[in-house]
């Protein structure tokens, strides 16, 4: 075997064609061609250099795969929930479903099937979360986060002057690693909002709390392009045709 080949469902993520899961199951089902073969058998290999295409059937299922930007309150989880907890996809349901959606879809019980999140927002956080079927949006979202700025605004209780500002802005150290820089800038004498590509988890607690600010409330307001806007709590949309991470 030669030590230049790769996994066929790894080759197909790396190119962006869709997620690790969604690769096993397409060439499972003989949905996948390289260099114009189809191949259906798990753990194929392949070259760098050869062309690995999707079928018709595999592109027809993933466009009929939704994706829906989820106001999501504080108290509710974004993976699996544990005993006592909420998790987030049980608000994806037609009467939480937002008047400010003009993506011409019909609601259908399938569109929750298999809505996993694209990234994670803490449970005591909330605004934009993005729930999804499609595994090249998640793949984006996860394993490609950082090519994606976003925004927060952070309400906290502390004296917001020229010197804290600067501290915000310098990082913080998170187990002997220092964070990315973030953009920051005071909208209020009590709120603040952030720019970054960094998704260290509770990195603006972490940031706030090491300036001597105590945080009150957090909420993502914009990934990449994609806004909030004026979605309410607790309410969703699907994503549009034309709207793209």
């Amino acid at each position: 075997m030669s030590d230049d080949t790769i996994r066929l469902s790894k080759r197909m993520t790396e190119l962006g064609l869709c997620s690790r899961r969604e690769a096993d199951e397409f060439i499972e089902m003989g949905l996948v061609k390289v260099d114009g073969v189809v191949v259906n058998v798990l753990g194929s290999r392949v070259r760098p250099d050869q062309t690995i295409e999707l079928t018709r059937q595999a592109l027809a299922q993933q466009a009929e795969r939704v994706t829906v930007l989820l106001n999501k309150p504080v108290g509710y989880v974004c993976g699996p929930a544990g005993p006592g907890e909420r998790p987030a996809w049980q608000l994806i349901k037609p009467e939480t479903r937002s008047r400010v959606d003009r993506s011409g879809y019909t609601f259908l019980k399938k569109h929750t099937h298999n809505l996993a999140p694209a990234g994670q927002l803490e449970v005591d956080s909330d605004g934009l979360l993005v729930l999804t079927q499609d595994g090249r949006i998640a793949r984006k979202l996860i394993a490609d986060v950082a090519d994606y700025e976003q925004e927060w605004l952070v309400w906290v209780d502390g004296g917001l002057s020229e010197v804290v500002l600067a501290q915000l802005a310098a990082g913080v150290e998170i187990n002997g690693v220092l964070a990315k820089p973030a953009k920051v800038s005071r909208q209020s004498d009590t709120q603040l909002r952030f720019t970054l590509r960094d998704n260290t988890p509770r990195l603006l607690r972490r940031l706030c709390d090491a300036a001597g600010l105590r945080v009150v409330q957090v909420k993502r307001i914009r990934i990449g392009r994609i806004a909030l806007g004026n979605l309410d709590v607790g309410q969703w949309r699907y994503l549009e045709p034309h709207e793209r991470f």
